[in-house]
């Protein structure tokens, strides 16, 4: 009977049926901590800087509307203003000391963060250092993570491995939303402890980082660029659970060390001047030019505003109160993310990229539009309306948007860039792609408060709208990755046309470039039969 962590492997050299096992399945979840220190941070903010302790203990309260929506913009984005700075302070990091410790680093900077935040007796000034310093983290840990992970894992079930990068992230926000409803319900509006405890339990993720982090390997990749290819034998067999001699294993680590061999050819190991130039030349600069497309582009739906806004926003359809509020939201958490877990374990490496990226797409900008159509007629913004049948549809629809991002907008874009970039320019790509993801959350929950302001049903309108242009990008720009190896990706991107035909292209090359090494093979095979013979 095969095995549930078994994928249908369609690479150059199909991988044996010991390469699916539980260890690499460890290795992402043991990663992914640094994304539960994302998705526990974007989800408990928001809420917990409208609990009536932090409101009185920060004198929120007595700040009028313009003022109120300002230091709740400036709370939140100071974290992604230090996610910016992170992504750019680790990509020299992952290079020069690989992607294990310095992930370690991450897990106690942000404690420190944390630590500072908790320790404010009403300093907002502390508040904001604490966030930029978990931002720092953060910001680390979504460039090299899902970097990590693709280069651990075998090219079938990569999607689903990075897949939990993801699926991390929003059972932590899960936990985030759930625990302002906890703390709002069971302790006392004029208690600190009612701030402090959503706060302090930041220390949770970064902790577990710092420990799981401890028992991983060093990534092959990273090893074998560096020199180290007997380290990288062994990270191998012990990810893979195989034996050295493996043809498997001698198979993906001459693979790695013949695309470097490539990019080195082309200009990969010159110094940074000549890199960036690199970059921005040929399919590269369109790899590029997508991979930060789509970045920017996930901000733009609007996730993040209903992210970080959410007591706010379900607000703006008629439900207030700040328990009813945080309730909807908890129950927001729970569809997105078990959505994003089905999606994950099942449709990603089976429906694939592209089309899970057009439905999803569809779907989502259909809730946003009837969101802002909802509240233009009703007036959501002005008054408080009746919670008619208007209001419930609206409630559902930000459920719908939760399950059609969580197929499409919601982790393939990390997953994409994770994928798509070669091996020796990977880390300086993803500084890029991981900057814009941080300058878009930036603008977002910045911008969101005044937008609710001044444009109000006009906030969803422009999300949905957003939602249009990304889906014309997809179809028209993104080819589909799946069931391909990481070297692999120079073909389907050397291929010139709209993305719909890319693949079958791509695949029609790969097909004859097997062929060919089969051939070889045989050859090789032959001479060394004839030569024992002798």
């Amino acid at each position: 009977m095969p095995s549930i962590l078994a994928a249908r492997d369609d690479s150059a050299f199909p991988a044996p049926s010991a390469v699916y096992n539980w260890k690499v399945y460890a290795l992402a979840f043991c990663a992914s901590m640094g994304s539960s220190m994302f998705g526990y941070d974007s989800s408990f903010v928001g809420g917990a800087i409208t609990l009536p302790s932090f409101v009185s203990r920060f004198g929120l309260g007595t700040s009028s509307s313009g003022l109120s929506a300002a230091l709740s913009a400036n709370i939140i984005s100071t974290f992604q203003a230090g996610c910016f700075f992170g992504a750019i302070i680790m990509a020299y990091l992952a290079e020069k000391y690989g992607r294990k410790f310095p992930l370690v680093g991450c897990g106690l900077v942000y404690n420190v963060g944390t630590i500072v935040q908790v320790a404010s007796t009403g300093s907002l000034s502390m508040i904001y250092v604490g966030r930029v310093l978990t931002g720092l983290a953060v910001g680390a840990c979504t460039l090299v993570v899902p970097q990590y992970i693709s280069e651990c894992s075998p090219p079938a079930i990569r999607g689903r491995l990075i897949g939990v990068f993801e699926i991390t992230f929003q059972f932590s926000q899960i936990v985030g939303f759930w625990v302002n409803f906890g703390v709002n319900q069971n302790l006392s509006g004029t208690s600190d402890a009612q701030w402090r405890l959503p706060f302090a339990l930041q220390l949770a993720p970064g902790t577990f980082l710092i420990a799981l982090m401890f028992f991983q390997p060093e990534s092959p990749r990273w090893l074998i660029k560096t020199g180290k290819t007997d380290q990288a034998m062994e990270s191998l067999c012990r990810i893979r659970c195989l034996p050295q001699d493996d043809d498997y294993i001698v198979w993906e680590v001459e693979s790695v060390k013949e695309q470097l061999r490539h990019e080195s050819e082309l200009g990969a190991t010159r110094p940074l001047g000549a890199k960036l130039k690199e970059i921005f030349q040929g399919e590269n600069r369109g790899r590029l030019f997508l991979g930060m497309s789509f970045m920017m582009l996930q901000n733009l739906s609007g996730i993040n505003a209903l992210n970080y806004y959410s007591p706010r926003i379900f607000k703006s359809i008629g439900f207030s109160g700040t328990s009813v509020g945080l309730l909807a939201t908890g129950v927001f958490g729970i569809v997105k993310a078990t959505a994003t877990l089905i999606f994950m374990c099942f449709g990603i490496d089976n429906l694939g990229r592209r089309k899970s990226m057009l439905i999803g797409s569809v779907g989502a900008l259909v809730a946003m539009f009837y969101l802002g159509a909802y509240s233009k007629v009703s007036g959501s913004f002005e008054h408080t309306v009746q919670q008619d049948g208007g209001a419930y549809v609206a409630i559902v629809m930000i459920y719908i948007f939760a399950v059609f991002y969580a197929m499409s907008w919601n982790g393939i874009p990390w997953i994409f860039c994770a994928e798509v970039f070669p091996t020796g320019i990977r880390s300086l790509s993803l500084l890029f792609t991981t900057c814009m993801q941080w300058l878009g959350q930036f603008i977002i929950v910045y911008s969101t408060p005044y937008m609710m302001t001044s444009i109000t049903y006009g906030t969803f309108l422009l999300f949905g709208c957003f939602l249009v242009i990304g889906t014309l990008v997809v179809f028209f720009l993104m080819p589909e990755t799946k069931g391909l190896s990481l070297e692999e990706m120079n073909v389907l991107f050397n291929v010139k046309g709209f993305a719909m035909n890319q693949r079958k292209k791509a695949d029609e090359i790969i097909a004859l470039q097997r062929a060919a090494e089969n051939v070889v093979n045989l050859k090789d095979n032959t001479d060394y039969v004839n030569i024992e013979g002798v």
